[in-house]
């Protein structure tokens, strides 16, 4: 039995509404934008729906859809107009615990540092510190091996650690 056009449409809005939430979780952790990654979204809806026929699985939506906004969200981060806005009022998403005297400062370094990393390595870092995944699953979601993931993560950490050091020598008055 051939599955109707509106069926179709019925289904992929059912699932996609149902990963909305989580979805902008995703983007804005890789995009740490609420604006950027509300576009991401809806771009990676509309990929989605393109793509739509591509699934022969519904049951795996949720993976694919992922993969789909992180993707978008990653090529955000590339395209050169790409402009992040700054709100001192922003979540705690820091890789490091924070206490009241130093957290502005510390921010913001944070924040000074994501801004000059690759686009995959702010991924990988936001998907394992901000989302907290498993390395399996990052794996999973970015479609490539566990030793890759392992690899991508270690250099990410090396680059944050020698910006934040140099951005926090850069604050110190001499």
């Amino acid at each position: 039995m051939e599955e109707t056009e509106a069926q179709r449409i019925a289904v992929f809005q059912q699932l996609a509404d149902q990963r909305l939430e989580a979805s902008y979780r995703l983007a804005n952790a890789i995009l740490r934008d609420e604006s950027q990654s509300q576009d991401a979204v809806h771009d990676a809806v509309v990929v989605a729906w393109q793509r739509w026929s591509s699934l022969r699985d519904p049951g795996k939506f949720d993976a694919w859809f992922d993969r789909i906004v992180v993707n978008v969200s990653r090529n955000r981060l590339r395209d050169g107009r790409y402009r992040r806005t700054s709100d001192i009022t922003f979540e705690e998403r820091s890789l490091i615990t924070l206490d009241a005297t130093s957290s502005v400062h510390v921010r913001l370094l944070l924040e000074q540092a994501f801004d000059k990393l690759k686009p995959d390595d702010v991924v990988v870092l936001a998907l394992r510190h901000f989302l907290d995944l498993q390395l399996e699953d990052i794996a999973t979601l970015l479609d490539v091996p566990l030793q890759t993931v392992n690899t991508r993560l270690r250099s990410a950490r090396s680059r944050l650690r020698g910006l934040l050091d140099e951005n926090s020598s850069d604050q110190v008055p001499r």
